[in-house]
């Protein structure tokens, strides 16, 4: 696993592009994925839609 010993990871401007792929590949791989940003987007509505 890419994360070693963290099961749990948490992104700050996780509405970006590169963050939300990043994301979006750590939760299909197991990892739990949370985030925050300082703004609402189509991106973090997404991310909230399949479960981050």
């Amino acid at each position: 696993m890419i994360c070693g010993k963290f099961k749990e990871l948490f992104f700050v401007g996780i509405g970006g592009a590169g963050m939300s792929g990043i994301a979006e590949i750590l939760l299909n791989l197991g990892y739990k994925v949370s985030g925050s940003d300082i703004s609402s987007s189509e991106m973090t509505e997404y991310l909230e839609q399949i479960g981050i």
